[in-house]
């Protein structure tokens, strides 16, 4: 590993008669769930008798991968920390659930009653129907992961599936590939052909871009393939050979089976590569043999000349690199979407040439040195608690049995580092779960969220300035530190000082659950050296130095070999081989759904001021911005008699939004989007766009089906 040579701080001062500032740079690391992870620095001034204060943060030159650039969010950090409308020490409701009627009190008052709620919820329930609810709002190693999990697990409380985002990817590319290892996205540099799939990496990722436009430099050519025209998508240039493809969402493997129909009839496939290094290339031929383009082109809706040259380019121009991330696993079909993509480098055999194969989250190079048994002590645990899903949070509050499996309601709910009523599909029935009254809830923020006004006890949260911590990239190589800039203000706490004080609360004495973050850090990664880490302010990951994660040919299933055709899926009750299935609630699923609410509605990412639901609140933020919105094509719109600017009604079966209209080019006919994010304030409904979104689990991975969503589109009632 190697370092970037930073000390973390510099000091100098300033006298005259009267006064003394300090004035010093503070490294640190942004937290929030991005695949960036870019490096900043925060000039802090200090005069006598006064608390620190953050005078401006700026991008860090000499981070390696963001090199002193910060997106629009990051950029204006210092407005959230020092925002008046923050959350500085405990509340209690006095008003009715989601009024957001509090009134201030103190840490022991606060810690007081939650103790006595939730013993009390244990002695009439039993500890399962305690819920634990988090999410990666700071994916930073101790704040994402620190001491709830030990918390929890002595407790007995209910295990969560933190499965709403990612993990449905990993779980795809491991039925092929062995584990979700692959190609580092900055060894595109040395690709002739990059192939964005499902990414939109301009707006989602921005700092790979650089890397992508060097490529491009030097002759590369670029591949866009989104159900919506994106910022990326617009950056192609079909003069030279760039190419935009459209296909309707949820469709993406059906054009996936018809590339590898096409490499096979073709005689495009690596045959010595494939005989070497892959297992079950017999099953996938035979499995493939009638996605022909046409039959693809019916599915998908993408012309099977433009699938028949797609399979040429690509088994042809090399190095051949593909690039995805998270958008595409929110189909019902998402895990197998990253699984049959995974199989397309292991035919044309791009795996063997640098900038070649597939590229995803980085995760599992940098959390590799994670010790995850030290971090969360399942040695701890008492019983053998029930794993409910996170993204069913809706149906676990409302149902009596909590929606999965046999056991208690749920009792208490406890909240951090996410917003669920804007995050969380089914968004309607979490918010009707959140009023019941027999629910005992708690939410630590840093913000009166959607979320938060929904609580019994609301606890204030420190921002990433205001503690230690270690980020773990998972859209590049690097292992970073964030250093503290300066004190936590008023009576905010990091995450693990809550789990301290919840611990101390319930009388547990267990010293684990007393560890400070520096022993946490030192115990999760053993295999760093934690001092030089802080001193350079970011380590890098191991990876092969030739750039070839695999190319010796040597995957990370039991047999060393791709697997094509798979044994432990087909153990699960899933295909041996790459398959298409239409999603139940799209255009090839439930005809009576189809006829009712003829409408895809996707829900992507598109502001460049906020992420997720963490910003849009700002009035620097969400503003700018302009407010939520639906776009749809001009040939829906007019089916409607619905014009630019109208205020339309958007419902399904689960809710309804009212929005302004976007007449737009970006989406096909019969696909509509709502950007998500805005909080219920922003709406005139107070709804947010997951009041429609469906809560169905992939079909491995534990994921969700956002993107599977039908809805109508009118004006209002």
């Amino acid at each position: 590993r190697t370092g970037g040579g930073h000390s973390g701080h510099n000091i100098m001062s300033m006298t005259d008669a009267a006064l003394t500032t300090t004035v010093r740079t503070v490294q640190g690391t942004c937290h929030h769930d991005c695949p960036d992870s870019c490096g900043w620095m925060v000039t802090v001034e200090e005069v006598p008798d006064a608390a620190p204060v953050a005078v401006k943060l700026r991008g860090w030159s000499e981070h390696p991968y963001s090199a002193g650039e910060l997106c629009p969010k990051v950029n204006r950090f210092l407005d959230r920390v020092y925002s008046p409308e923050r959350l500085l020490h405990p509340l209690r409701r006095v008003g009715p659930k989601g009024s957001g009627e509090f009134e201030q009190i103190t840490w022991h008052e606060a810690l007081t009653d939650i103790s006595a709620n939730l013993h009390r919820v244990i002695d009439e329930h039993g500890a399962e129907a305690v819920l634990p609810y988090s999410d990666a709002g700071n994916q930073s190693l101790v704040s994402l992961m620190g001491l709830s999990g030990r918390f929890f697990g002595h407790m007995g409380a209910t295990k969560l599936v933190r499965a709403i985002c990612g993990v449905t990817v990993g779980a795809g590319m491991s039925k092929t590939m062995g584990s979700p290892r692959g190609l580092d996205p900055m060894e595109h540099e040395h690709s002739k052909l990059i192939i964005l799939w499902g990414t939109n990496t301009r707006l989602t990722n921005r700092h790979l871009w650089p890397t992508i436009e060097t490529a491009r430099a030097n002759g590369a050519r670029l591949v866009v393939i989104d159900p919506i025209r994106t910022l990326t998508a617009d950056a192609v240039n079909s003069a030279v050979g760039d190419q935009f493809i459209q296909p309707l969402p949820g469709t993406d493997i059906a054009m996936m089976l018809a590339v590898m129909h096409v490499l096979i009839r073709d005689g495009l496939t690596n045959d010595d590569w494939v005989a070497d290094h892959t297992l079950g290339f017999d099953e996938l031929r035979a499995a493939v043999a009638d996605w022909t383009p046409e039959r693809a082109a019916e599915v998908c809706s993408v012309d099977a000349t433009v699938i028949t040259q797609l399979a040429h380019d690509y088994a042809t121009i090399r190095p051949a690199g593909i690039r995805t991330l998270v958008g595409p696993e929110h189909h019902e079909n998402g895990a197998m979407f990253h699984r049959t993509l995974a199989c397309l480098p292991a035919l044309t055999g791009a795996w063997a040439e640098r900038g070649g194969g597939l590229s995803k989250s980085t995760g599992a190079w940098t959390e590799s040195n994670i010790d995850v048994d030290a971090m969360l002590r399942p040695d701890m645990e008492v019983g053998d608690a029930r794993t409910l899903n996170m993204s069913r949070l809706g149906e676990i509050l409302t149902h009596p049995h909590a929606g999965e499996t046999d056991g208690p309601g749920i009792h208490a709910f406890i909240n951090w580092n996410c917003n669920p009523v804007v995050t969380t599909p089914n968004a309607e029935a979490t918010r009707r779960g959140l009023l019941r009254d027999d629910l005992f809830t708690v939410v630590h923020e840093q913000f009166m969220t959607d979320t938060a006004r929904y609580a019994d006890i609301v606890l204030p949260a420190t921002t990433q300035i205001e503690a230690d911590d270690i980020v773990l990239s998972w859209g590049s190589l690097h292992i970073n530190y964030n250093h503290a800039a300066i004190d936590p203000p008023g009576e905010t706490v990091n995450n693990t000082e809550l789990f301290r004080r919840l611990a101390a609360a319930m009388g547990y004495t267990e010293p684990a659950l007393f560890d400070d973050d520096d022993t946490i850090m030192r115990e999760a990664l053993p295999a760093i050296d934690i001092d030089a880490l802080r001193s350079s302010g970011w380590l890098r990951a191991d990876y092969p130095d030739d750039g070839r994660p695999f190319g010796d040919g040597d995957f990370d299933t039991p047999t060393g070999r791709v697997h094509l055709a798979s044994d432990e899926l087909e153990a699960m009750g899933q295909p041996r081989v790459p398959t298409y299935v239409a999603p139940n609630e799209g255009p090839g699923g439930d005809a009576t759904l189809v006829a009712q609410f003829p409408l895809q509605l996707l829900t992507p990412k598109h502001h460049a001021r906020f992420l997720n639901s963490g910003y849009s609140h700002l009035p620097k933020h969400g503003p700018a911005e302009g407010g939520p919105f639906v776009e749809l094509s001009a040939e829906d719109a007019a089916h409607r008699q619905l014009a630019d600017g109208d205020v339309a009604r958007v419902w399904n079966h689960r809710g309804s939004i009212e929005v302004p209209v976007k007449i737009t080019e970006r989406l096909r006919p019969g696909v509509i989007a709502i950007p998500w994010g805005w909080w219920s304030a922003h709406h005139s409904d107070g709804k947010t766009v997951n009041a429609l979104t469906n809560d169905t689990l992939t079909e491995w991975g534990g994921g969700v089906a956002f993107w599977d969503t039908l809805v109508e589109v009118g004006h209002p009632a």
